[in-house]
């Protein structure tokens, strides 16, 4: 079977391979994401329990304030952040994490926008290859 293609915009350019991780409900990482683990803690989110580190996770926003920032700069620096964030649109919160992540740590992730038709075409446990010109294979 051939790659199904999914064109995105990188916010954040770079190279990311993982399963598909995905919510129709923003997240909020203060207090829904635990930094040490990648798990997602939020009661009332359905991902509950489900670690998202090292995989690729599509949120469709982040829900709070810019202590997403600070929660995902910590993940990074502990190793249990996603591999890339895909996202309905250019999240600042997702992207400024991923930017300081790469200047601090020399460590950065890729952050694709994508139109809500293909954002809702996504599938949990799917195995994702994310390009730096934002293109997304889907094997």
């Amino acid at each position: 079977m051939a790659d199904r293609l999914i064109a995105g915009r990188p916010v954040v350019e770079g190279e990311a391979e993982g399963e598909a991780l995905v919510t129709h409900e923003a997240l909020s990482f203060w207090g829904g994401y635990d930094f040490q683990t990648g798990e997602i803690i939020d009661k009332h989110h359905p991902l509950v329990g489900v670690r998202a580190a090292g995989r690729i996770l599509a949120v469709p926003f982040s829900k709070g304030s810019s202590t997403t920032t600070a929660v995902l700069l910590e993940a990074v620096r502990a190793g249990t952040a996603p591999a890339a964030i895909l996202t309905t649109g250019a999240d600042s919160f997702f992207a400024l994490a991923s930017i300081v992540a790469d200047v601090m740590y020399g460590k950065s992730f890729p952050v694709i926008a994508l139109e809500p038709d293909a954002f809702a075409s996504l599938q949990s446990g799917r195995r994702l290859i994310v390009e730096r010109s934002g293109l997304i294979r889907e094997r």
